[in-house]
């Protein structure tokens, strides 16, 4: 029996300063003011017709957590994000330990905003510092110095925020061993309660993908995770998900439930949401993703609207929940995909005979062999046609 599990927010700001050459997501480069309080009017309009549409304005289904994302979220005042966070909590009522988290960009005005964003209820920021060095800063487009990345970094220790997390990447154009190691050397020293530390992947339609940069090689790539997993570890950091690292207690609780095939709204432009029924459907929804588009007070926010069938739900979950390195529940297969055990049955069967997974009786555990062929895992889970 499907179990409707812990209800997420995901709020998509689209705007940046400026698209850097890496990125593919939903953003816009700023070329007039932001129309925050259209915007930020829009968003909570948006809640409004999801909770109606799916029968959430019961309040029998509370915020785990919230994740204002973009884009740059930061560039929005801190006025209009508290008048944001009070219209959802008087249409949803927040968990009493809900994590309410902003993206941020180290930028001198963004930074000097972090006590005032924690007043108006953001208790955990997320600073995209991406790298330490300023000739590596300048290739991935980002606006920011080295100076001002380790300042906003302390500033978000100084705005007694519940946690921050430092976002670093590495395999960078021209990047050495020794490079990416002194960018983590120099995140861990600052003492981020997390830190996000992944690879950069050059995907279509961003202009590395039209002008490929020389990366790393795989020998190097492999060098630099194994050394730095090693440094992140010494230094009190647990890896729990394939990319993230957090101090004891401290992981994204966000994050979390989205690769525990949670639920979750989305809102905003291009945001993606995912909602369980107890009558066992599950939606998947993707909001109008340009700007004008959404602000059309003449078209729906609504983009496109799918129902997740039985036969997918299994690769769904599994490709979720493997990102993480904790045991899977057998139960939370059961009550988050609405199916028997039987129906995995003969994948499981194969995978343990693979030494992909391990099984304890209630629970599964993805083996460090698992890890190095998990696109063959989970290919196990799609339904042949």
């Amino acid at each position: 029996m499907l179990v409707p599990p812990p209800l997420s927010l995901y709020v998509h700001i689209p705007w940046c300063v400026q698209k850097c050459p890496y990125c593919d997501f939903n953003s816009h480069a700023l070329k007039t003011d932001i129309p925050e309080l259209d915007y930020i009017d829009a968003l909570i309009d948006d809640l409004e017709t999801d909770l109606k549409a799916y029968q959430l304005e019961d309040g029998h289904r509370s915020l785990h957590s919230i994740f204002i994302g973009g884009g740059t979220p930061s560039l929005i005042s801190p006025e209009e994000i508290g008048r944001l966070l009070q219209a959802i909590e008087a249409r949803i009522p927040f968990s009493p330990d809900i994590e309410i988290t902003m993206e941020a960009n180290p930028g001198t005005v963004e930074s000097g905003r972090f006590t005032a964003y924690r007043e108006v209820g953001v208790n955990r920021i997320s600073i995209g510092i991406q790298s330490f060095q300023d000739e590596k800063l300048k290739r991935l487009g980002r606006i920011h110095g080295r100076n001002e990345a380790i300042r906003a970094a302390q500033l978000a220790e100084e705005a007694e925020l519940n946690s921050f997390n430092v976002d670093l990447m590495h395999g960078l154009p021209d990047q050495s061993i020794e490079d990416a190691l002194s960018d983590l050397k120099q995140a861990i020293a600052l003492n981020p309660p997390h830190l996000s530390w992944y690879q950069l992947t050059i995907e279509p339609n961003t202009l590395f993908y039209s002008k490929p940069p020389t990366l790393p090689d795989d020998d190097d790539l492999w060098d630099i995770f194994e050394q730095g997993h090693q440094l992140l570890t010494e230094a009190g950091y647990v890896q729990y998900e394939i990319s993230g690292y957090s101090k004891p207690g401290k992981q994204c609780q966000h994050n979390l439930n989205y690769w525990r095939f949670g639920d979750y709204l989305g809102i905003g432009c291009g945001s993606h949401g995912k909602i369980s029924f107890a009558d066992g459907a599950i939606t998947r929804t993707v909001k109008v993703k340009h700007p004008r588009g959404y602000l059309n007070p003449e078209k729906p926010y609504l983009g496109q609207e799918t129902q997740v069938d039985s036969d997918e739900r299994p690769f769904e979950f599994f490709m979720n929940r493997f990102r993480l390195l904790e045991s899977c529940p057998k139960q939370d297969f059961v009550e988050r995909t609405g199916l028997p055990l039987s129906t995995i049955q003969a994948p499981i069967e194969w995978a343990l005979s693979q030494n992909y997974l391990e099984d304890s009786g209630d629970e599964w555990q993805i083996t460090e062999h698992g890890k190095l062929f998990l696109n063959d895992l989970l290919a196990a889970f799609v339904e042949e046609e």
